[in-house]
């Protein structure tokens, strides 16, 4: 999200430019349903959305990755085997990190993500804010500009 004043070309006057290079930044300004199949990391911390995809493919081509059912929760699953045990790492460790165990023995299942129908995303930026607080910039700038002439 970024707000800027341009200012620099003395035959224009200023703008301000609000937006963001995230095509779906408007749901988080109004608020919303994503519907669809989507998978949630079922890690502590953030994977980013190629990482995570890389995982996923990865287990899923070498046949290690299955859904399972728990809970009324489908979780997508992968064993504990040697041939991905680096993708699986972090995973791993966050699943220690749930169940208090020491380690994880060779064969044991590990959740990867849980697969989820929808979610409902609250309104979470304010844009009128964002705007608000920079107009008093362009303001000032377009009273220079304006003295100038």
């Amino acid at each position: 999200m970024g707000i800027k004043v341009f200012d620099k070309k003395a035959d224009e006057l200023p703008a301000l430019w609000v937006g963001s290079r995230i095509p779906w930044l408007g749901i988080h300004a109004q608020g919303g349903t994503v519907r669809g199949n989507l998978l949630i990391p079922l890690l502590p911390g953030r994977i980013g959305p190629k990482r995570f995809k890389a995982v996923i493919d990865g287990l899923m081509r070498s046949g290690n990755a299955f859904f399972v059912e728990k809970n009324g929760r489908v979780l997508l699953m992968a064993e504990n085997i040697r041939e991905n045990a680096a993708p699986l790492a972090r995973f791993k460790r966050a699943e220690r990190g749930r169940t208090g165990a020491k380690q994880i023995k060779r064969g044991q299942e590990v959740p990867i993500a849980v697969l989820v129908r929808r979610v409902d995303l609250k309104r979470r930026l304010n844009l009128a804010a964002g705007v608000q607080r920079a107009l008093p910039g362009l303001a000032r700038v377009i009273e220079r500009e304006l003295r100038r002439l």
